[in-house]
């Protein structure tokens, strides 16, 4: 499942209650679970049963919605009801900080046994549990999987043309590199289209696509994400500030060419179509998958769609975000650079539940190596561990393209998921996708998100 609101099915609700004892006589232990989980079920539970999960504790897996806004909905009926169960449920990683503040969740912290505290405080993609914790540094989820967007290419199409995008698995181009060479592959090529992204307004653009163009030059929606990503009201709105009007001229350079107004001369132009103001995740890719494009940013469930053997196979390579300016120079810490937009889940504790020894016990199992690989190869969950992930070599497609995975883990920057997160991120959204088609100048249309934004501010 992918950030920003979208989710892969999630059909099949299965109704719970009842007792806590299970048909063996132990603990029936129950989680929400997406679709990837419990259409696999047998082996996700063998998987969890070889990781050290005991056999005698029953697993009930449980559907909380189809859509990631419906398991909000849910877990907030659950939890505000005082529910014992579900007694874990897994919580995308942009909406977890909602229900830290509110007190909904089970604090980790003298829950986990040191063990599992430590490797998930030393070895876990840190940007990842920053998801998971309060602002006093309580952790209160455990990732279960990171999901980590990148740019698919037609390796075939850019050798053809005269390029190796293969030297840059972990060393991410410019953008300014990478569009001018995408124009002239899309050039001498005989597809469509040349660049395809996510540029509808929607949440996909304002937690994602624009956070990675505007983060890459340097910019911030409310300045040092270090200090500010998550201290809603008492912040400064920066989203009017130089770096992220370039980002906004570079995508709009991309589309509508050097010609048109607030655009930037040296970039490649018109390499992402015009339909892209339209484009979500499926409509983006698409083309991409039918052959008919250059290349396509997305998250790893495309890469294991378009690897595969009756899509693109191994004429499709994988690499990083490119960047705007170097880390060196850009304007706040954690910014510039190729980055990421951090999506994923965690797994969190219902502070309600009568069985935290076997939330423990499945803690215990899900950080072990070899659940996360098992998890890897079944559900498709991109093991939230570095190391984990570079040694996942032999996971059928995936496999082919662990270490730039694993580079982009490294450099991710979250959503700032507050409270009123998802009122901004609608005018976040609306603004930029006015922006980026030319309904409004882009420092015009900055100066009105900075002001819609202090306004939703001040509600809390």
């Amino acid at each position: 499942m992918s950030a920003g609101g979208v989710a892969t099915g999630l059909a099949g609700c299965s109704g719970f209650g009842g007792s806590s004892s299970g048909s063996n006589g132990g603990n029936t232990l129950r989680i929400t679970a997406h679709t990837e989980w419990r259409n696999n079920e047998k082996k996700i539970v063998k998987a969890l049963h070889d990781a050290g999960f005991p056999e005698d504790i029953d697993i009930k897996m449980i559907s909380a919605g189809q859509t990631t806004d419906e398991m909000q909905t849910k877990y907030r009926q659950w939890l505000s009801a005082d529910r014992p169960d579900p007694d874990l449920m897994v919580f995308d990683c942009g909406w977890t900080t909602p229900f830290i503040v509110r007190g909904q969740l089970k604090k980790l912290d003298d829950v986990l046994p040191k063990k599992v505290k430590n490797k998930v405080e030393n070895d876990y993609f840190q940007q990842s549990v920053k998801s998971a914790r309060s602002n006093d540094g309580s952790l209160y989820g455990v990732p279960l999987y990171t999901d980590l967007p990148t740019i698919q290419y037609r390796k075939d199409l850019v050798k053809k043309a005269g390029y190796d995008w293969t030297q840059y698995k972990t060393k991410p181009m410019s953008w300014k590199q990478f569009s001018n060479e995408m124009a002239d592959v899309l050039e001498q090529s005989d597809v469509k289209y040349g660049f395809n992204w996510q540029a509808a307004s929607e949440i996909q653009l304002a937690c994602c696509v624009f956070n990675e163009f505007l983060s890459s030059w340097g910019g911030a929606y409310f300045g040092n994400p270090e200090e500010n990503l998550y201290k809603v009201g008492k912040r400064p709105v920066t989203v009017d500030e130089k770096p992220v009007i370039d980002s906004l001229k570079m995508a709009r350079t991309f589309i509508h060419g050097t010609d048109a107004s607030d655009t930037m001369d040296g970039y490649g132009a018109k390499i992402t179509s015009s339909e892209a103001s339209q484009w979500g995740l499926s409509p983006s890719m698409r083309p991409f998958t039918q052959g008919n494009a250059v290349a396509l940013r997305n998250w790893p469930y495309s890469i294991a769609i378009n690897g595969a053997d009756d899509a693109l196979g191994e004429k499709m390579g994988v690499m990083p975000i490119p960047y705007g300016v170097k880390p060196g120079q850009a304007k706040y810490p954690g910014t510039g650079g190729s980055i990421a937009a951090l999506g994923g889940w965690n797994f969190s504790m219902n502070p309600n539940t009568e069985n935290e020894d076997a939330c423990v016990e499945f803690y215990k199992a899900i950080t072990t190596k070899s659940f996360q690989l098992d998890n890897f190869q079944i559900a498709g969950h991109i093991p939230p561990v570095s190391k984990t992930l570079k040694n996942a070599t032999d996971v059928p497609v995936m496999g082919r393209y662990v270490d730039t995975l694993a580079y982009t883990g490294q450099h991710t920057l979250a959503r700032p998921a507050t409270v009123i997160w998802p009122e901004q991120s609608q005018a976040v959204a609306q603004k930029a996708n006015a922006v980026i088609m030319g309904n409004v100048g882009a420092q015009e249309g900055m100066d009105q998100l900075k002001s819609q934004l202090q306004k939703l501010e001040k509600k809390v």
